[in-house]
Parts: structure tokens; C-alpha cells; sequence
């Protein structure tokens, strides 16, 4: 990933497009934290992408306002649950399927007036972990698992993120990983935990056989639960809970402002 020139502020918004809800706060960019309370809405149903343009578009709005925001025109970063690249979305698997081929980057900029750039929700997480999280300084492969309305998957190599690693979509036991692990499918499936990590297992080993990581670290929504289904894992791969917890998609798209898709 190659860099853009520097943002003069120490600040930026951050914004992470979810199947549930569009999250959004600004970020201290020198340490990777949210600077007062984060924006929630829930996100529209259907999620096409005029409809969460507009979603996207009042958060900035209520962010924009604030004594602490950035520059009325500084750039916004966005997390969005899609395979992201330059900027198109080419997947579209908890959102309308309008999304496919949309130019997310050119979509959300025309509609804000203000340069925006776009990645992957799982990838945004991942940078933060990278940066100021769990996965800061550590060497080798680090994968960042979101347990979501799907299961989303960041690869850091050496501190270098390798975007669009779509681990959630993987088939095991002949069914979609993400469609049996994610925390949608536990509430789905009104599984307990000791059922849920079960479940978790499966995927877990499966990833860990092919990638043999130096580290799993857990975000997304039901990291906040990490106690009730980690200590039931048994992966010779060391696991630990994101660092931002559900908000690391925030932290990461802020930081991303600076990096250009591939």
C-alpha cells in the first residue's frame, strides 16, 4: 500500500458501515482513540447506497460540528463490510447487493463534499490493531477476527497489512464459515456459549492450519463477551481481544486516510 501525502491534522473522522449499524467518531490520530462520544444509526434497511450515503452523511454532519472536529474539509475514512478495491466494492455480503461494482470512494466524496476514502471494515480493524492495538510490535502473521453479523478477517504481516483476506468465507463442514461462527448465527441459533465455542473452534483450527499465525486477536461487537468463549478455545496460537474492541473499525478507517487501495 502506498502512502498519500500527509494530513496536516491530528484528527480525523472515522466511520464503520456495519449490517446493523453505521458507527462514527473522531480520532486522535498520534494515538489511535476516539475524542468524545461515537455517533450510532442503525443502519437502513435496504442498505442500498443512496439510502446509506445519507446515514453516512448526518453522522459527518453531527461529527463536523463538534469543538474538536478536524478541518471543515479534512477527509473522512470509512469502514465498509465489502471487498474494497480503488475504491470499488466488489462484494456485498451484509449490505444490499446494489453495492457490487458501486465506486464507494467517488459515492460517499460527491454526497459529503469532502474527500473520502474507503476499505475494508475487517482490514480498517486490523490497521488499528496494527498501529496501536493488540498486534502493535509484533513480528510474523497476525490475523484480526471481527465476530459480527459476519466473521471478517484482517492479515498483518510484520506490521504490513495484506488487504481483503476474506476468512469468513471459507467453507467448512460443507457451510460458509461465517454462516455458522459469526455472532449473528449464535443469536440466530439462540446457541449457548459453550455451543457457540464450538463452533468458534472449528474455524479457528481450520485458520490456524493454514496460516499458522503468530497471534489471534478478537473485534468486533461480541469481543465485549470475549470471557464467556475464549478461555473454552483450545489453539496452540496465542488469542487476545482487539485492543479498541467495536471500536476499532472507527480507528482504523481514520487511519487509513493515508493509504491508497491496491
Amino acid at each position: 500500500m502506498s502512502e498519500r501525502a500527509l494530513n496536516p491534522s491530528p484528527t480525523a473522522i472515522g466511520i464503520d458501515i456495519g449490517g446493523t449499524g453505521i458507527k462514527g467518531g473522531i480520532v486522535d490520530l498520534s494515538a489511535g482513540k476516539l475524542i468524545g462520544e461515537r455517533v450510532r444509526i442503525d443502519t437502513p434497511k435496504p442498505a442500498t447506497p443512496a439510502a446509506v450515503a445519507e446515514v453516512v452523511a448526518q453522522i459527518v454532519s453531527e461529527l463536523a460540528a463538534r469543538a474538536e472536529a478536524p478541518e471543515a474539509q479534512g477527509p473522512v475514512g470509512v469502514a465498509f463490510p465489502a471487498i474494497i478495491h480503488r475504491g470499488v466494492a466488489r462484494s456485498a455480503a451484509n449490505v444490499d447487493k446494489s453495492w457490487i461494482g458501486t465506486d464507494v470512494d467517488a459515492l460517499f466524496t460527491e454526497r459529503l463534499g469532502r474527500t473520502v476514502h474507503v476499505m475494508n471494515d475487517a482490514d480498517a480493524a486490523g490497521l488499528a490493531e496494527a498501529r496501536f492495538g493488540a498486534g502493535e510490535g509484533i513480528e510474523g502473521t497476525v490475523l484480526v477476527i471481527t465476530l459480527g453479523t459476519g466473521i471478517g478477517s484482517a492479515l498483518i504481516h510484520d506490521g504490513v497489512l495484506v488487504p481483503n483476506v476474506e476468512l469468513g468465507h471459507l467453507e467448512i463442514d460443507s457451510a460458509v464459515a461465517e454462516t455458522r461462527a459469526s455472532a449473528s448465527a449464535r443469536e440466530r441459533d439462540e446457541l449457548s456459549w459453550k455451543e457457540y465455542a464450538k463452533r468458534l473452534q472449528r474455524f479457528f483450527s481450520h485458520v490456524e492450519f493454514l496460516f499458522s499465525p503468530t497471534l489471534f486477536i478478537i473485534g468486533g461487537g461480541i469481543s465485549k463477551r470475549a470471557e464467556d468463549y475464549l478461555p473454552r478455545l483450545s489453539l496452540d496460537t496465542p488469542i487476545t481481544v482487539a485492543t479498541s474492541k467495536n471500536n476499532a473499525g472507527i480507528v482504523g478507517a481514520a487511519l487509513q486516510w493515508g493509504l491508497s487501495q491496491p
